[in-house]
């Protein structure tokens, strides 16, 4: 009867979630060429081809979108079999700054689920400045946030790059104040900051159409074509485009995004590192 290995199941696993083999084998320190490896030897163990590879995309074939629910049940029911042994529970908190956590931080949370189910994952999404408040107070353990403005040393993971977005239908007459959408001035956030300062440096007049106290609410004021926002290239909802050419509008810095962690159990470690370093690959141009 044919045995699965554990470590190559997580590794297509770990391809099919991130669609990359650059990516996989960062997430899991290894290679591609290790990856490549042990997705080619459970493939020739189940007799059947798993993931398409071309220069352009990685897919999984039919047999492996079929295969992928039972990997995962495989993964899950080795880690609860595991569990019977460890010495106690493990728990990682994690934040995550709004704006920052894009389409694919559903994936990287569900790759870490898939890869240690019995570890005790809480996240939450907020404001650099809250986020930070919340690490330095121990009720986070790591976060993944903007360092602007802090000289605290972190692990640099990707850039923020900015935009002047809007809904197609948007219009503006030069000489009237620009409508802003922007989050509410309770939260003292970069992004509100970034918006306000390069228009007043651009000596752009505008005014505040609509105050959000969160991402949501602005990007949906946004959407209804109601004001123009800073927003995050990466992040932007679709159906929104970049006017800031259009409309002759000042271009935005970028931020750095950072990872400040503290001491932590070697699992929540690990899978803190699988997170940080996918994410990491997940905003390179490298598939």
């Amino acid at each position: 009867m044919t045995s699965l290995d554990v470590d190559a199941v997580r590794t297509f696993v770990m391809v099919a979630d991130l669609q990359s083999f650059t990516r996989a084998a960062a997430a899991l320190g290894s290679t591609q060429a290790t990856i490549s490896v042990k997705l080619r030897r459970l493939e020739e163990k189940l007799g059947a081809r798993l993931i398409e590879r071309t220069p352009r995309r990685v897919a999984l074939s039919a047999k492996g979108a079929g295969f992928l629910p039972a990997a995962r049940d495989f993964l899950a029911a080795h880690e609860r079999a595991m569990a019977e042994f460890a010495a106690a529970p493990c728990r990682l908190a994690l934040g995550f700054v709004d704006h920052v956590a894009g389409p694919e931080l559903s994936v990287l949370i569900a790759q870490i689920h898939a890869h240690d189910p019995s570890l005790a994952l809480s996240m939450k999404i907020d404001t650099s400045i809250m986020l930070k408040d919340a690490f330095d107070h121990g009720e986070l353990d790591a976060v993944i946030v903007h360092r602007e403005g802090d000289d605290r040393p972190g692990r640099a993971l990707s850039r923020n790059h900015y935009g002047w977005f809007a809904a197609p239908s948007f219009e503006w007459q030069r000489g009237t104040p620009l409508r802003l959408a922007l989050l509410s001035t309770v939260c003292t956030c970069p992004d509100r900051l970034r918006a306000i300062e390069t228009l007043d440096g651009a000596g752009i007049a505008w005014e505040e159409a609509f105050v959000g106290g969160g991402g949501t609410a602005v990007n949906i004021a946004v959407s209804a074509g109601f004001a123009v926002s800073a927003l995050a290239n990466r992040v932007a909802p679709p159906g929104l485009i970049e006017v800031g050419r259009k409309l002759g509008l000042p271009p935005l810095p970028s931020s750095e995004i950072v990872l400040h962690s503290r001491t932590l159990a070697p699992r929540a470690r690990e899978a803190l590192h699988m997170l940080a370093t996918a994410f990491r690959e997940y905003n390179s141009p490298t598939v």
